[in-house]
Parts: C-alpha cells; sequence; structure tokens
C-alpha cells in the first residue's frame, strides 16, 4: 500500500502544479503541450509496460520485482526534482513511468498471495481505499508545497515515501513467483509492449492535435494491429504469457470492461476539474487541492466497506449502483457554472468518490478470484494496463472535446485581438489568460468569453463521462456476478528458499 501510494501520490501532486510549471519566473515556462507530454510522457511509458512487467513479477518474484520499482521510481523523481527545463521534466517523468510500471500490477499481485480468498475481498477494498488517501494527500500536500517552496518540491517528496517502502518490503514483504513458469515468451511480451506503446501514443497525440489528423490512425490502428497479433500469437503458442481462454469467462470479462469505462469517464472529467477551479475560480493550488478531498474521502471511506455490501447486496448490485452514483455526479457536473457554490461541488465530488470506490474493489476482486495464485501478476497487470489506457483514452477523447467547444465558442473574442494573439488564445484557457496580460482594453472581453467557453465545453464532456458511464452500468447489470466466484484450484506459490533448496 506505501508502494501504491507514492505512485497515486506524485499524479494528483503533478494535477496542482501545471499552472506552476507554465510559470516562466516560479517554474520552467513550459508550454501547454510541454505540460501535457509531463503526463503523458509517464503514461506511455507506464501503460506500455504494465502488462510485461505483471508477467515478469510472476516469474522473477514479486518482492524483487517491487523493490526494483521503487528504486527506479525515487530515481526518477529525484531527476525530475532537478530538471532544468521542460525536456529534461518530460524524460524524467517517462522514466518515473518505468518504476511505477514495476510497482502497480506487483502490489495488488502480493495482495492475492499473502491474503487467502476469503481475507481477500477486504484486503483489497483496503488497497483501493489507499487510492483515496494519495488522492487527498496529494493535492493538499502539493499545494502547500508550492505555496511555500520550489516547484521540485513537489517530486522531491517521493524520495523518504520510496525510502520508507523499500525498508518496509524488505523486511516485510515474502517473496512469491509461479512455481512452474514455463518458458518465456519474449515473443508475446515484446508484441504486448509495441501494441500498448503504440496505442496509447495514438491516444495523447490525438488528445493534443485532434482526432482528425491520419497520423494519430496510423499509430491508433497500428497499435490495435500488434494487439490483434498479440492476442492471435497467444492463442496459438505453447506457453502464452496471456491465457486468451480467460475472456471467456463473462465474469473476468465484465469486471475488466467495467474498470476500463468507469476510469474513462472518471479521468475524463477530473483531469479538467483541475482547471475550472484553478483558472476559471481563481483558486490557489492548496485551495484547489482542498476541493478534492471529499473526492477522497469517498473513496477511503467506501471502498474498504465495498466488502461488506458485497456480503449483503452481491457484486452486480455494489457495482451497478457505484458506477450509477458516478453516473449522477458526472452529470450533475453539467450543471457548474461560473458562480456554483463551493459547497455544491464538495457534495458532488464526494458523491463521485463515494461511487468509484463501490466498483473498483468488486470487480479486482472478481478479476483476482477467477485466476489461480500462481497467475496473479497476469491479472494485476490486466485489470492496470486496462485501467491506465482508459484513463489516457479518456482524458484524450474528451480534451478533445473541450479543445474544440472551446475554439468553437472563444474564436470570436480571439478573432478581435492582434493576430500574433488569436491562436494562443484559442488553443486553451491557460493560454487565452496570459494572452489576457498583454491585450490591454480587450482582455476583460477575452477572460470573460474563455471562461464561458471552458465551462460550456466542460458540461460536454461531462455529458460524455456520464453516456459511458450507463454503458457501464448496463454491464455490471448483464455480465457481473452476483457473487465472489469460487477460486480455481492451484497449487500455492512456492517461497525463494524452498525453490533455491530445490536448486541446489
Amino acid at each position: 500500500m506505501v508502494s501504491l501510494l507514492v505512485v497515486v501520490l506524485d499524479n494528483t501532486v503533478l494535477n496542482v502544479a501545471m499552472r506552476t510549471l507554465a510559470d516562466p519566473v516560479n517554474g520552467l515556462g513550459a508550454t501547454q503541450s510541454e505540460l501535457e507530454w509531463a503526463i503523458n510522457s509517464y503514461t506511455l511509458v507506464f501503460a506500455g509496460l504494465l502488462f510485461s512487467f505483471g508477467v515478469l513479477g510472476d516469474r522473477w518474484g514479486r518482492k524483487r520485482m517491487l523493490l526494483t520499482g521503487l528504486v527506479l521510481f525515487g530515481l526518477a523523481s529525484l531527476l525530475s526534482a532537478y530538471s532544468k527545463d521542460p525536456g529534461q521534466l518530460i524524460a524524467a517523468r517517462a522514466f518515473m513511468g518505468l518504476g511505477g510500471a514495476a510497482i502497480m500490477p506487483v502490489t495488488l499481485s502480493i495482495i492475492s498471495n499473502v491474503f487467502d480468498p476469503r481475507e481477500r475481498p477486504k484486503a483489497i477494498g483496503i488497497w483501493a481505499g489507499s487510492v483515496g488517501l494519495a488522492v487527498a494527500i496529494g493535492p493538499m500536500l502539493g499545494g502547500f508545497l508550492l505555496e511555500h517552496f520550489w516547484w521540485g518540491s513537489v517530486f522531491l517528496i517521493n524520495v523518504p515515501i520510496v525510502l520508507l517502502g523499500l525498508v518496509a518490503v524488505f523486511i516485510l514483504v515474502p517473496e512469491s513467483r509461479d512455481p512452474k513458469p514455463g518458458r518465456l515468451d519474449l515473443v508475446g511480451v515484446l508484441l504486448s509492449v509495441v501494441g500498448l506503446v503504440a496505442l496509447t501514443y495514438g491516444i495523447v497525440d490525438g488528445g493534443e492535435h485532434g482526432f482528425d489528423q491520419p497520423g494519430v490512425w496510423a499509430w491508433i490502428l497500428g497499435g490495435v494491429a500488434v494487439l490483434t497479433a498479440f492476442i492471435y500469437w497467444e492463442s496459438r503458442t505453447s506457453h502464452p504469457s496471456l491465457d486468451v481462454k480467460l475472456f471467456r469467462d463473462g465474469r473476468f470479462s465484465a469486471s475488466i470492461a467495467t474498470i476500463g469505462l468507469v476510469f474513462f469517464a472518471s479521468m475524463g472529467v477530473f483531469f479538467f476539474a483541475g482547471f475550472y477551479l484553478q483558472v476559471v475560480r481563481d483558486l490557489s493550488p492548496m485551495q484547489a487541492g482542498a476541493m478534492f478531498l471529499p473526492f477522497a474521502v469517498g473513496q477511503m471511506v467506501f471502498a474498504p466497506l465495498s466488502t461488506t455490501f458485497v456480503k449483503r447486496f452481491g457484486i452486480k448490485a455494489v457495482a451497478a449502483s457505484g458506477i450509477g452514483l458516478a453516473a449522477i455526479s458526472f452529470a450533475t457536473m453539467m450543471t457548474f457554472q461560473l458562480d456554483t457554490p463551493f459547497w455544491w461541488i464538495v457534495i458532488v465530488f464526494l458523491a463521485m468518490g463515494a461511487g468509484m470506490a463501490n466498483v473498483m474493489p468488486p470487480a479486482t476482486n472478481t478479476i483476482m478470484a477467477t485466476l489461480p495464485r500462481e497467475k496473479a501478476g497476469v491479472g494485476s497487470a490486466i485489470s492496470n494496463t486496462v485501467r491506465q489506457v482508459s484513463a489516457a483514452l479518456g482524458v484524450a477523447v474528451l480534451g478533445s472535446v473541450v479543445a474544440g467547444v472551446y475554439r468553437g465558442e472563444v474564436t470570436p473574442a480571439a478573432d478581435a485581438l492582434p493576430v500574433p494573439l488569436q491562436d494562443p488564445a484559442k488553443e486553451s484557457i491557460t493560454g487565452a489568460y496570459g494572452v489576457a496580460e498583454k491585450a490591454g482594453p480587450a482582455a476583460g472581453q477575452l477572460v470573460t468569453a474563455a471562461n464561458d467557453a471552458f465551462v460550456s465545453a466542460m458540461h460536454w464532456a461531462a455529458l460524455g463521462s456520464t453516456i459511458v458511464a450507463v454503458i457501464g452500468v448496463v454491464v455490471a447489470l448483464v455480465w457481473l456476478p452476483r457473487r465472489t466466484p469460487a477460486p480455481p484450484p492451484a497449487p500455492a506459490p512456492v517461497p525463494e528458499r524452498e525453490l533455491v533448496v530445490s536448486a541446489q
């Protein structure tokens, strides 16, 4: 959980640091495109390697993989903190994605091996609740650091947490691995990396430049083609890293789909809520971080309780209700205006967090329960890969919606500016605010038009999230099981010491 905490913490901290990083005096003077790639470079590497590292963790040793990932993540945090320009920060964030990809899948697979099936649902609920803890700490901590220290402190804070995690993992976590891993599916691993990287790159490039570009679809369709080849290979090889027959199990497939849909919907609006709070509503980083706190509280409180709800009402009812509550909160965001009371925003974020908290634990536990323990890394890797790709897709697709609507509505006001200032004002709301400082008498009209355009664009993104969440409700009601499936029979993982003795 400490290891998971640091990965999620870093990304939530970065969301409130965007405005500071764009400042040429107090930050790096990063452009809108460079800010997006500070996020996307991490996403690209993280999503591309999640599956492979989950598979390799099963073979190499999950504890060993977790320790390696923490070391890489800590080093990348140091490099990020002392970056001299946006290019260095983007590269360091990509390196951080490498460490995150090694950490994330094995946290869940270790939990699945440490706890027996009776205790596992509660453990996974607490694991999911730790995400809420990170979401709570991240924005508040990031806002405090940005208001009192230099921007690099938001990355440097990872280092002591990583050191704590290293010590705790080394002392407390038992080593486990697949006792009969068979031959390494090198072709499958390479195909999965190439396919996921190409697909993710196409998605984030489309979110940045628009999905009407031929190059964007070349990457997306190329990634899909490679992943199709990956699935074909896995169905034919005698030693697959992913048993594609798993997807014939409706419980497994529905759980994966549910996670993907809810993360597409939530991350698509959550990312833009930060701009709404900091730019449109003019909150400080720390104040904006405090506004996200109710979402985190909903996660922290209800994720561990989801196990109790599942025992009483069943997986299908709990997950469908959770997605339904999230859908209502997304739809309510369509009512946000320039003067919406903050107490109402707090209630909406609390409902969103509570809804999502009742989706992730039961869906994740269903995935892990359909797999033998020695394949826990594969199940964790699949669920985390789908979650990450869906989140990137949500930000990219709904980001394109926001950009398109914003550009269309702000154009009349931007066209009244001098020609060199028009394109930056149309690119984004942060660009419009930057232009307003040089626009003279037209500044007030431009800022008003930019605010109105962004709020309208955010409403369309919230509508898209609502539709996707409603689809998730249907998937949960139709295909999710009522009760947790019985685990398949499988030999228990062999501890490392026994493996060494048997080898000797």
